[in-house]
């Protein structure tokens, strides 16, 4: 399941929460499909679109889209999964802000994670 689940030639569909992008939301992690690059926000997030993603298109394997970080999880067994180095670039540009995009979190951002 999972060597289906991840495509390492595809890279990240942009910098950002495509949704969050779209709506002028905002997220506090970011989480890339590891079949199709799409970019998502993470559990904590007001909106979840990560999670939401994997739900409407079967694609069940993120990885983490932050610095630093190279871990792989499975929406679809709630666990940890082995993976693959993925396309560049591994995560957001460094100066993009957790939580973020810049000028967009609001003040009580803490309050409104989940």
């Amino acid at each position: 399941m999972t060597e289906q689940a991840i495509d390492p030639a595809v890279p990240p569909s942009g910098t950002g929460c495509v949704e969050c992008e779209d709506t002028g939301g905002w997220w506090f992690h970011l989480r890339r499909c590891a079949r199709c690059g799409h970019i998502g926000c993470c559990d904590s997030s007001p909106d979840r679109h990560a999670r939401a993603h994997a739900a409407t298109t079967g694609h069940p394997v993120m990885r983490s889209f932050e610095p630093g970080e190279d871990w792989f999880w499975d929406f679809s067994t709630e666990q940890p999964v082995p993976g693959v180095a993925l396309a560049p670039p591994q995560h957001h540009p460094a100066d993009q802000p957790a939580p973020g995009p810049r000028g967009r979190v609001p003040a009580d951002w803490r309050s409104r994670l989940h």
